[in-house]
């Protein structure tokens, strides 16, 4: 039954179907999907504690209090903490992506469950609850009106992060039904992030999902304290979708009408490469054809079908595509990530430094790739790659990728999750044994009381 029919707003029948989550009612194969978030965010969280922007942060903002910064022996408020924690789990774009958004989930709501937690006592059960509760909402907020948030000049991550994040966080605090709605309605307002980032590079972007994370956190707290919210926060006149889709006609039966019976969050993508969503696929072409015998230098062009949904991401303006002034600037350009995994046989953390950026072998070749927009593209139900290489010797060859890797097309298995997780925590620089208790850890970790120590250092 659709709101319209029953009387009741979105944010309220939403509510309902949240509040009946139970622990013992999450399917085995979403708790596991659960676990796996939470060992990639660890993993994030680690590889970015000595980044200049995660180390900015921590002297922005205050510290003392009970909540972990995870990789830091530093303590602070729940706030700070989600912000500091969703910052560095987004902050190398290596964090997980839901394919019909795009929405970056994990980065937005493991770092406000678990603040919640730590700061109110919550135990490993109340934090499942929260998780997938706030996981599976923004996921399908992302599919309410689709692509329509990016095209109005919005991060629909940092936007729909924040009720989503409100969501999960009065879920994991036992709030009641009117509670809920009230943060919904609130985090409406908190909602925030354009993307205008994608003019010059700047690490805004990096701070979207903590943001997200840190409003609806407080969106719940305020609504824990019985300030009222608007009800109609999703479909109303002045509502969210109103204005950040720029349209109030939006499906909310996906949202709402199955809920807790079909969990899209099964089919989010864990990334491979440590780049932007729309670019894994080409990456895995880029990787095919460096095994194919020749080098950079062989090739005189490269030809690459795209989706029109990428192109103000990936393509333009292509010239300075071409050149990205920087490492984060490189992670948006599709023919500095052909080029570089070309040239250098990966995508990884190390692919995108500064000093990969200012390659001159590697931005000769990126400076040959250009684009042909193909109507028949499916995004954004799917992200495909093709790259096409010319030869100076008048030699074709070319590769396709149908699907992003990672995703429920091909996804990866918990080992090259737990793998990935490592690689994450040497690169930051912790050391084994704190990494290897953890894993060990996560089998239990929501089943009984929660002591988040284990992630300080």
């Amino acid at each position: 039954m659709s709101a319209r029919d029953s009387g009741e707003s979105v944010a309220e029948i939403l509510a309902g179907k949240v509040g009946a989550l139970a622990p013992q009612r999450v399917p085995a194969s979403v708790r596991a999907r659960a676990e796996a978030l939470l060992i990639d965010v660890v993993g994030l969280c680690v590889a970015a504690r000595r980044t200049d922007y995660v180390e900015a942060l921590l002297a922005a903002v205050d510290s003392g209090g009970p909540c972990t910064a995870i990789g830091h022996a530093t303590t602070f408020s729940a706030e700070h903490a989600a912000l500091i924690n969703g910052a560095a789990t987004h902050g190398e774009d290596f964090d997980d992506t839901f394919e019909g958004g795009p929405v970056h989930s994990s980065a937005v709501i493991v770092p406000a469950v678990l603040a919640a937690c730590e700061r109110f006592g919550r135990d490993g059960r109340a934090a499942l609850v929260g998780i997938v509760a706030g996981v599976e909402t923004l996921c399908r907020l992302s599919m309410v009106v689709p692509k329509a948030v990016h095209r109005s000049g919005f991060h629909p991550t940092s936007v729909l992060g924040a009720p989503a994040a409100a969501l999960a966080v009065a879920a994991t605090l036992g709030l009641g039904r009117k509670q809920m709605v009230d943060a919904l309605g609130h985090a409406g307002s908190f909602a925030s992030g354009i993307i205008e980032y994608l003019a010059e590079g700047a690490s805004t972007k990096r701070l979207h999902p903590g943001w997200a994370a840190q409003a609806g956190l407080q969106a719940a707290r305020i609504a824990a304290q019985g300030v009222l919210g608007p009800r109609t926060v999703f479909e109303g006149t002045h509502g969210l979708f109103n204005g950040f889709a720029r349209s109030v006609e939006g499906d909310y039966e996906v949202l709402t009408g199955d809920f807790g019976e079909r969990w899209h969050m099964d089919g989010i993508t864990f990334k491979p490469y440590a780049t932007g969503t729309m670019n894994q696929p080409y990456i895995d072409c880029a990787l095919r054809l460096a095994r194919r015998g020749f080098t950079a230098e062989d090739v005189a062009d490269v030809l690459c079908e795209t989706a029109e949904g990428y192109v103000h991401r990936l393509w333009e303006p292509l010239a300075a595509k071409h050149r990205p002034p920087n490492a984060y600037v490189a992670k948006f350009s599709a023919p500095f990530n052909i080029a570089v995994a070309f040239v250098t046989g990966g995508a990884g953390l190390a692919a995108f430094t500064e000093q990969a950026a200012g390659d001159e072998r590697i931005l000769a070749l990126a400076s040959k790739v250009r684009y042909v927009v193909s109507p028949d593209n499916p995004y954004p139900k799917a992200y495909t790659g093709h790259v096409r290489m010319t030869l100076k010797d008048g030699r074709v060859f070319e590769e396709r990728q149908p699907h992003i890797r990672g995703g429920a097309r091909e996804p990866l298995a918990r080992a090259e999750i737990e793998a990935k997780f490592l690689g994450n925590c040497d690169y930051g620089g912790w050391p084994k044994g704190g990494s290897r208790r953890f894993l060990e850890a996560v089998p239990r970790f929501f089943d009984g009381p929660l002591d988040l120590a284990l992630l300080r250092g």
